[in-house]
């Protein structure tokens, strides 16, 4: 036999070796590893479980930081809101204070004089009224008394109800004794006087002093015409006598010189004790002699001759 020849049935053949590529662990109950399927895979792994885990908690830190951020803005929203509300009360505030000052200065302009403080004059109403000027300021008039005081300057004197004036003399101021002229030395401490000159208030720049009998227009005089000394606190009096004109205060025209002069001394000598800041003329011809210093009267009525018809 060559060694070419058919096998011999007897021989045995030697064992198919099995590819390393497919093999594989045994399946039970199977014939061999050939065709075995491979074992399913594991749902997760620990590797993946990790990863999931550390990015949660990346993100939380961002979370946390909007949070706050966002908390950090309503606070300080809130804190400028309050500042914005106290700052316009405080504003509100501060102007009614401001605007509750000038009633407080009007008040007491009329408890030192007795009556409102005269339009244009600290405390008052402003100038004008319904007609002319005639709440100005200082403007003619003048009062009576008894000199308490004399100095280089001038004099102080005291009305018939206690009123105190200041007068001012210049070197335009003319004297008289009765119907003589006179010198400022005829000016003593008791003399009786009626100044005659521009009033501002309780003062006078004198243009003419006049010496009057002594006790002329004294206290007697004063309360036997009706006049009510001021008196601070005191409530007003509403009394009228004789003729009252239809005016409104505040109306009508300030008058000055002669005309002012001859009208301020018909009502000093009717009423004596008040100081006259003002006269003024309104409709139908009448002179309104307005005084201070005094409850009553604070307007007396004077006609065209000079003659006093009313007081109120």
């Amino acid at each position: 036999m060559n060694d070419y020849g058919p096998t011999s049935p007897h021989e045995t053949l030697p064992a198919r070796p099995v590819s390393s590529a497919t093999s594989g662990p045994p399946v039970a109950g199977s014939s061999g590893g050939a065709g075995a399927a491979p074992p399913p895979a594991p749902a997760s792994s620990p590797d993946s479980s990790a990863s999931v885990t550390m990015a949660k908690q990346a993100r939380r830190p961002g979370v946390r930081r909007l949070l706050s951020n966002r908390r950090s803005g309503r606070v300080v929203a809130a804190a400028l809101m309050c500042a914005v509300i106290g700052l316009s009360a405080g504003c509100a505030a501060s102007s009614s204070a401001t605007a509750a000052s000038p009633s407080a200065t009007a008040t007491s302009s009329s408890a030192t004089s007795g009556h409102p403080a005269p339009r244009g004059s600290a405390g008052g109403f402003g100038s004008g009224g319904g007609g002319s000027n005639a709440r100005s300021g200082p403007a003619a008039g003048g009062a009576a008394g008894t000199v308490d005081s004399v100095s280089t300057s001038g004099f102080t004197l005291s009305t018939a109800t206690g009123q105190k004036v200041t007068v001012n003399e210049a070197s335009s101021t003319t004297y008289q004794n009765g119907t003589s002229s006179t010198s400022a030395s005829a000016i003593t401490t008791g003399e009786s006087v009626l100044v005659l000159g521009t009033t501002n208030g309780t003062t006078i720049t004198a243009t003419q002093v006049i010496v009057q009998p002594t006790g002329s227009g004294g206290s007697a005089t004063s309360s036997a015409a009706g006049v009510v000394p001021f008196q601070r606190g005191a409530a007003a009096v509403s009394k009228s006598v004789g003729q009252i004109p239809n005016y409104t205060e505040g109306q009508g025209t300030i008058v000055s010189g002669t005309t002012a002069d001859k009208a301020t001394e018909a009502a000093l000598a009717a009423y004596p004790g008040g100081v006259v800041d003002r006269v003024v003329l309104v409709s139908g011809g009448v002179f309104v002699v307005h005084t201070i210093g005094v409850q009553w009267p604070h307007h007396v009525f004077v006609n065209q001759d000079f003659k006093v018809v009313g007081a109120n």
